[in-house]
């Protein structure tokens, strides 16, 4: 058979007709296709490459899940991709995953706990080689879990979950550092959008900002408690201008809410950051093209991402559990009343 000679449609191409074509047995193929065991010489590499190009050959994920006892995909679930933070953290997990040949798996949890816990159960049905969960609540129920049948690894979680590893940054001292900055420009009336989550666990964001107003020997400003959403940040903005003692500045608990505030003061007419300073915390893209640029807390999306991925498939894998905490840097914009970054 010449190589020009390509079989026409007669249901799905198997190996054995990749063998055929490129004129070798079906294991050359399968050590192709599978990077070994043994080696193939180039030019032979080269000719069944070519036939499976023109076969259209697809291998058997099920089939070479089997042999190898590895599906080769591990699932992820975050609260909302649509959130520009969580899109950021997907990215770099699918990233660090194919850097170790793992295809990624991603399902929203839409800020739900029993969709949340949903996902994973389906993800373990479909034999992922483990799974990271960003959970909708600050301290999951870990029991869920352990019967997940998979590894899992917390990611974006700040608590310790004994027997799982996790990998969280600061929150603490990341809000701390934000409301340090706008006490040093002067601002003695710091108002917190605080982020609503699922349960009623407490959030390090606001410890921080209450550690800064507390080492400043400044009273607590107002809090509003609305979602991590712009629509979130808006409704806090405007019953943050409503209440009776209009705060000076804001720290909001997400960049996409102080998105929100931002058009509530725009639409107010006041001035950022002359008549409201404001800063933010995640570090997404959305603080750095808003409009003033906000001052906001950095996660480092990338580092924390690649430790979960690590701790699940990489060299940490059957490691005794740690939890990772990365820190937080402020990255300072015109929104807090700095001139330029």
């Amino acid at each position: 058979m010449t190589m020009s000679a390509v079989p026409g449609p007669r249901g799905p191409v198997t190996r054995k007709d990749v063998a055929r074509f490129a004129g070798v047995s079906t294991a050359v193929v399968s050590y192709v296709v599978n990077g070994g065991p043994k080696r193939v010489a180039p030019a032979t590499e080269a000719k069944v490459q070519d036939a499976i190009r023109r076969l259209g050959y697809r291998p058997n994920a099920a089939a070479r899940a089997l042999k190898l006892g590895s599906s080769e995909t591990i699932g992820l679930v975050i609260p909302d991709n649509s959130n520009p933070f969580f899109s950021l953290l997907a990215h770099a997990v699918e990233e660090a995953a194919d850097g170790l040949g793992y295809a990624l798996v991603l399902t929203n949890s839409d800020g739900n706990v029993a969709k949340e816990r949903r996902n994973v159960r389906n993800l373990a049905a479909r034999q992922v080689d483990g799974v990271i969960v960003s959970s909708v609540l600050m301290e999951p129920g870990v029991a869920d879990f352990e019967s997940a049948e998979v590894p899992v690894v917390l990611l974006n979680h700040s608590a310790e979950a004994p027997g799982f590893n996790s990998v969280g940054v600061d929150l603490v001292a990341g809000a701390r550092a934000a409301v340090e900055h706008l006490i040093g420009h002067g601002h003695t009336r710091i108002a917190l959008a605080m982020g609503t989550n699922t349960g009623n666990y407490y959030d390090g964001r606001e410890e921080g900002w209450l550690q800064a107003l507390a080492g400043a020997g400044l009273p607590e400003g107002p809090i509003v408690r609305t979602p991590f959403t712009r629509e979130g940040g808006y409704a806090a903005g405007k019953r943050l201008l409503a209440g009776a003692e209009r705060p000076t500045a804001i720290f909001a608990t997400s960049d996409l809410q102080a998105v929100g505030i931002l058009r509530a003061l725009h639409e107010a007419g006041l001035s950022v950051p002359a008549d409201m300073a404001l800063a933010s915390f995640d570090g997404s893209a959305e603080a750095e093209y808003s409009w003033p640029p906000l001052t906001t807390v950095r996660q480092p999306a990338k580092a924390m991402a690649e430790a979960a991925v690590n701790a699940l498939i990489g060299t940490g894998r059957g490691n005794t559990p740690e939890h990772l905490i990365f820190p937080a840097d402020l990255q300072v914009r015109q929104s807090c009343g700095c001139r330029r970054e």
